[in-house]
């Protein structure tokens, strides 16, 4: 019952507009989930037999970015296993941890999972605590975990072993448009390598020369994450624990924000499509985001060359600033209520994790790639016309590589929601910030003891 509420207190705080079924047994029948868990060590064996021969079925959301990737995928793989058949349903991020909650509250897991579900990286960890039952340890599945990048792999690790199989990069960008900034005195360079007090200050500029805020987002929850990650921060220590009260760089942040929302240089927008409109309108000058914001700009085709991408600013102030940093990205899992393991694992196997076409394939959607292989194509060299023919993909991958690297917790989530209702509270409610941050570290602590 405790994990249950929480992945139902999840459903209730998480979800801002971001982020069928196989025909299993049922979750309660332990011994065919031994023989589900067992199956990865006979993945080496996947050319025999008509392995590739089958259907997976998967939620994911985002028909111009998973789902493209996914069906991409498939496609693929059809080539070597024509009798292969895919179901993709379109499902947000929100409703499929609702229908994970329900349906092991009711334990009609088999009647409702998908062979495959995708979650966002900052969720994957919190889910598989909560429902240990629910998803395959893929430790020994034969997929070279080794072969993505280590931070991207740690989110998907419980316990030491790996649960997920790594998709898209979450590497952190500033996206501007360069006609507002020109409008404003100022070039891309201009907000290169800074900090966020020197980005507040010429945000200002922005904001007072052209009307608009710089950038915007859905309340503080992902800007939170992009700030903290930059400068190697957590809401937890290595043993841990919770460190939010007292923690001098979440304050710092906290305070940054705050500031830059009272300068209106940052515009709050409620719901994923307002976001979305807004930066599509040209109603604010840029975007921060993880890096698959980019397919979401570039949906306004009639922008191309008007924009450029660069790194994010340092949080000044604190120790072990940098201008690189992570926001998002994803992961599949397989779910033991998959009926043909085997299958799954070969597919993740020939594609995510072992096809340089995939990658190349997906690329101009926003989907850079944490396989690491991936990154070596000459695709990731070229130059894209839509940002002015910067050469934005193997930025990113140096970008990614710069990345510092930070403590992950199973209540990730939850902490960086209570911090973001912190922020709110300071910041329309009048609030005391260091009394809320105290009071967001006895909510995440009062979670985790449950």
């Amino acid at each position: 019952m405790r994990k249950r509420m929480i992945a139902l207190f999840m459903m209730a705080f998480l979800v801002v507009g971001t982020l069928a079924g196989c025909t299993g047994g049922g979750s309660g029948d332990e011994g065919k989930k031994d023989d589900k868990a067992n199956v990865e060590n006979e993945a080496g064996d996947a050319n025999e037999g008509d392995v590739g021969a089958g259907k997976l079925t998967v939620w994911c959301w985002d028909p111009t970015f998973n789902i493209n990737a996914m069906n991409a995928e498939a496609e693929i793989y059809k080539k070597d296993h024509p009798q292969f058949e895919l179901e993709v349903t379109e499902i947000s991020s929100g409703d499929i941890i609702q229908k994970l909650a329900t349906s092991t509250s009711a334990g009609n897991t088999a009647d409702v999972l998908p062979d495959v579900i995708l979650f966002d990286d900052s969720l994957v960890a919190q889910e598989v605590v909560s429902y240990p039952d629910v998803f395959m340890d893929l430790t020994d599945s034969g997929i070279d975990f080794s072969q993505f990048s280590e931070g991207k792999v740690a989110c998907s690790v419980v316990d030491g072993k790996n649960y997920g199989v790594p998709f898209d990069s979450g590497a952190a960008i500033a996206a501007y448009r360069t006609d507002i900034l020109e409008d404003a005195g100022f070039t891309i360079d201009d907000f290169t390598d800074v900090t966020w007090s020197e980005w507040i200050k010429k945000a200002k500029v922005v904001k007072e020369k052209t009307g608009k805020a710089l950038i915007n987002g859905q309340s503080s929850y992902n800007q939170v994450t992009v700030m903290l990650k930059s400068c190697g921060g957590s809401f937890f220590d290595e043993d841990g624990n919770l460190d939010i009260a007292g923690n001098e760089k979440i304050k710092r942040i906290c305070e940054l924000y705050l500031e830059m929302l009272e300068a209106g240089v940052y515009q709050e927008e409620v719901g994923w499509d307002t976001y979305i409109g807004n930066i599509n309108n040209g109603n604010v000058a840029g975007a921060m985001n993880g890096c698959w914001i980019m397919s979401s700009i570039q949906a306004a085709d009639n922008q191309s060359g008007l924009w450029a991408i660069t790194n994010v600013p340092s949080v000044d102030g604190v120790d072990d600033a940098t201008n690189y940093s992570s926001q998002g990205g994803s992961t599949w899992t397989i779910t033991t209520e998959c009926e043909n393991p085997k299958l799954a694992i070969d597919f993740f196997n020939s594609t995510f994790a072992g096809s340089e076409e995939l990658y190349d394939n997906i690329l101009p959607s926003g989907a850079i790639a944490t396989w690491i292989p991936a990154g070596g194509s000459e695709a990731y060299s070229q130059e894209v016309e839509f940002y002015g023919n910067q050469p934005v993909y193997s930025m990113i991958v140096e970008y990614t590589s710069k990345i510092p690297i930070c403590m992950t917790n199973a209540y990730e989530a939850s902490a960086r929601q209570a911090v973001c209702t912190a922020i709110s509270n300071v910041a329309f409610s009048g609030a005391d910030l260091d009394e809320e941050l105290v009071a967001a570290e006895e909510t995440v602590s009062f979670e985790m003891e449950r």
